[in-house]
């Protein structure tokens, strides 16, 4: 069995951020937990960092320290004529480097809160081949692999 790999876009890290008891925060919290995978580009890292730096500034402490608990993957940002390439997954073109990323890393699931450019465009999971969906939509299906046991967990209990 393989593990749950989640990519969380930068919409996603934020709201997990700043919010203690929201589905994001809950995924924050499972990856730490050694139930899955989390991966991030580095665009993801530095976009929440700014918006953290500009929105919640006392919240920066605790973003890298979740970053550092949450055992992130963190990949390289897709190189700019792969970008140019991939732009055709999407229709809003700046997203086409957080898609591709998230295709290069081979997740199961594109987290996000961008209803907009992901959600209500089907077309991006379509061409991507990614689930693309919110943080609660993402919790629920992992919810739903634990309990199938489709997936295997990332670690075992903390005494192993």
């Amino acid at each position: 069995m393989r593990r749950i790999e989640l990519f969380l876009d930068s919409s996603a890290l934020f709201a997990g951020i700043v919010s203690p008891d929201g589905a994001a925060r809950v995924l924050l919290l499972l990856a730490e937990a050694g139930e899955m995978h989390v991966t991030v580009s580095e665009q993801v890292i530095a976009e929440t960092e700014r918006a953290l730096a500009r929105k919640t500034p006392a919240a920066l402490p605790t973003y890298r320290q979740a970053i550092r608990q949450a055992r992130l993957r963190i990949v390289r940002n897709p190189p700019p004529e792969q970008v140019a390439a991939a732009q055709g997954l999407v229709a809003h073109p700046p997203d086409a480097p957080i898609v591709l990323a998230a295709v290069r890393a081979q997740v199961d699931y594109l987290v996000t809160l961008n209803r907009k450019h992901f959600i209500d465009d089907p077309t991006v999971a379509q061409r991507s081949g990614l689930r693309i969906g919110t943080p609660g939509d993402a919790l629920a299906w992992v919810r739903e692999q634990l309990q199938q046991g489709t997936y295997a967990r990332t670690s075992t209990s903390k005494g192993m």
